[in-house]
């Protein structure tokens, strides 16, 4: 089969490889299409190590056909189209046992421990077949939409870290994919207005497009002030930082209210460090959370909402390549000039 083969730091190529040969109660699903993920460059730019086999394929964000299975498997056939959460939870930790499954002490994930979806075919392991990962999916919808499902459940985790109610003012930094899916669920969790902060014009635009209340160019306008004077001087319900820039970590301080939360959501490298200002974090009240993964709760919640139109990712793809083209993909996934990027085997 055809497959994007990550060789080390800032080596990805393309290959022809051996097909995944089943084991008993393994399911080989033919990949339909799999979305660039932000983690997916990290670890190629070797910015992300952990869990990171070398050489493997990388790729999360999927959807696809089985066309094999490792035996009779009870609930899936061949020719059923399904969605797999990669996070695979042992569900016997202490993380697990105690409602967190998505921070498993020793989860394994695909396009981690077992190789992913940049390729034509991906074998889904029995442990994620029998752990409940692997889903079934509506065949009225693209599959390039059902892909979006994982990164979709991570931002729902996130909100729930950071919980969104009715009537709150929300300022979201950074309007990639992640940010712009993070304004969508903000929304429809009734938030009264979203401001979105992007110095790139064409995110900026189409943030405003998809119900963005509010939108800053940081490069020549003071966010600060201008949430400051929305809310008359009390500050937001809740900051969502989704872009990994530490540096900006601090500025979100004065950006929420007292009892206010922070989200530190994007993923950042490997010995980032941000100085804070622990004064105001300690008689303002402010909660600083982080968020990493997702439930298989989270991944059905995901596709429910996709399925039944209630966040519409039809505009966050902005470029689709086949797998012979996923080295340019990746290039172009990096460079900011875009914004979901798809790769189609």
């Amino acid at each position: 089969m055809k497959a994007l083969i990550f060789e080390g730091p800032n080596i990805i190529n393309f290959k022809n490889v051996n097909t995944p040969k089943l084991q008993d109660g393994d399911i080989l699903v033919e990949v339909k299409a799999c979305l660039i993920c932000g983690t997916d460059i990290r670890i190629y730019r070797g910015k992300k190590t952990k869990g990171v086999r070398i050489p493997s394929i990388l790729g999360h964000e999927f959807s696809g056909v089985i066309v094999d299975t490792g035996g009779k498997i009870d609930g899936f056939k061949v020719g059923d189209a399904v969605s797999v959460a990669p996070v695979i939870p042992c569900l016997a930790c202490y993380s697990c046992r105690h409602g967190y499954e998505n921070l498993c002490l020793n989860r394994t994930a695909i396009g981690y421990e077992y190789d992913g979806a940049f390729a034509e075919y991906v074998r889904i392991p029995k442990v994620a077949v029998e752990t409940g990962n692997v889903y079934h999916i509506s065949a009225e919808v693209p599959f390039e939409y059902i892909a979006f499902a994982e990164p979709i459940a991570c931002c729902i985790n996130g909100q729930r870290n950071s919980p969104i109610k009715l009537g709150d003012v929300v300022v979201i930094i950074g309007a990639g994919p992640i940010g712009l899916i993070h304004m969508l669920l903000a929304k429809a969790s009734g938030a009264r207005t979203v401001i979105v902060s992007e110095p790139n014009e064409i995110r900026r635009n189409l943030a405003k497009e998809l119900g963005a209340d509010i939108v800053v160019d940081p490069r020549i306008e003071k966010l600060n002030d201008i949430v400051m004077d929305y809310t008359k001087g009390i500050g937001a319900d809740v900051v969502i930082m989704a872009i990994g820039i530490s540096s900006l970590v601090n500025q979100t301080i004065d950006l929420v209210r007292k009892g206010g939360t922070i989200n530190l959501f994007a993923g950042f490298s490997i010995g980032d460090m941000s100085p804070v200002d622990v004064n105001k974090i300690h008689y303002n009240e402010i909660k600083i959370v982080g968020t990493s993964a997702s439930t298989r709760k989270d991944h059905q919640l995901a596709l429910n909402l996709i399925q039944n139109k209630r966040i519409d990712v039809s505009k966050l793809i902005s470029h689709r390549y086949s797998l012979d083209n996923a080295v340019e993909a990746f290039n172009k996934a990096e460079s900011g000039e875009c914004m979901k990027v798809a790769i189609i085997p």
